[in-house]
């Protein structure tokens, strides 16, 4: 056996920092959005805003002059957001409302809450997200995991749609994730009937995120409402803690290469704010632009994301008025 020396030693130990050193800054590279687009008179909406991206995402919404729904489950945590948004940018036009989006009576109980009492919505961000919680069934019959992540933003989506074209130009930004170039659409198991497991129901449900947008954008042609799916990279926030220890542990290790919460909502606000995304409705997007390269094959299939939606409708009891007009 060949020992080094300690100048040898010491080189590749210098290499080894070096290219540590190179992977974190390309880890760190993060694209921010300088877009100066003013919200004063709009009305924003984004889910689970009460931590993570979700919270950086209403902090920048507030500090361009929005009036601004905290729409999140738990409502003390919000009202402590809310507090937090209200003390760091001086808008006090920040509001919470109580959204559990693995309930179906919750969704339609809050959206009709929003076409009430709101003049106008402009912008929905649908970025609230579960990952790693046990196979359970919600009381309208749903796969606990899919019922969060895709059905309830679905069924949120479609009762605000006739708010969203009132107030067009408007946008609805759905939070995907990389991973949805590995999900699946087994139409027979989207409520966990025949086997369940839990990272591929979450590929599989940030992939019906994306044909969702696929879908709507197309029934929303002409109408002023801009659609978009994004990545928003790798970033710290609690949405592992409900995955075992092995899973949590390296993520724990390797936190220093994630984005912070901050950074990881720079493409959303790309998304909801940015001037040429209005001619992109339908597309994919990630580190502030188009990413269309990543998307999974299946969300080029119309048949694919029609039958998605068509199930969804049934699904979430979602009935269109004029299912012609979409």
């Amino acid at each position: 056996m060949v020992l080094m020396s300690w100048g040898q030693l010491l080189a590749v130990a210098i290499v080894m920092l070096v290219l540590f050193i190179s992977l974190y800054l390309w880890m760190k590279d993060v694209p921010m959005f300088i877009g100066k687009t003013g919200l004063q008179g709009k009305t924003c909406i984004v889910t689970g805003a009460n931590a993570g991206i979700g919270y950086f995402t209403a902090l920048d919404f507030a500090k361009r002059g929005a009036r601004v729904i905290l729409a999140c489950r738990n409502k003390e945590k919000a009202e402590a957001a809310r507090e937090s948004i209200v003390q760091a940018t001086g808008n006090k036009n920040v509001v919470v409302r109580e959204l559990d989006l693995s309930s179906l009576s919750s969704v339609r109980l809050f959206a009709k809450k929003v076409n009430e009492e709101e003049e106008r919505v402009d912008i929905l961000v649908n970025n609230a997200g579960v990952i790693g919680l046990p196979n359970q069934t919600t009381g309208d019959g749903l796969e606990v995991n899919f019922a969060t992540n895709h059905f309830g933003p679905f069924l949120l989506t479609n009762l605000l749609l006739d708010k969203l074209k009132q107030s067009a130009p408007s946008r609805v930004i759905n939070v995907s994730s990389v991973v949805q170039s590995m999900g699946k659409i087994d139409f027979d198991n989207l409520r966990a009937e025949k086997s369940f497991s839990q990272h591929n129901i979450y590929f599989n449900s940030k992939l019906a995120n994306v044909l969702f947008t696929r879908e709507l954008a197309r029934r929303l042609a002409d109408t002023g409402v801009t659609v978009c799916a994004l990545h928003p990279g790798s970033v710290q926030t609690d949405l592992l803690h409900n995955m075992p220890l092995h899973i949590r542990l390296p993520m724990r290790v390797f936190k220093m290469f994630l984005r912070t919460p901050e950074e990881g909502a720079q493409t959303t606000l790309f998304c909801a704010l940015a001037d040429e995304v209005a001619d992109r409705s339908g597309k994919y997007f990630a580190e502030c632009r188009l990413a269309e390269r990543q998307v999974n094959p299946l969300a080029n299939d119309p048949k694919v994301c029609k039958k998605l939606w068509d199930i969804s409708c049934q699904l979430t009891g979602f009935k269109p008025v004029d299912e012609t007009a979409l």
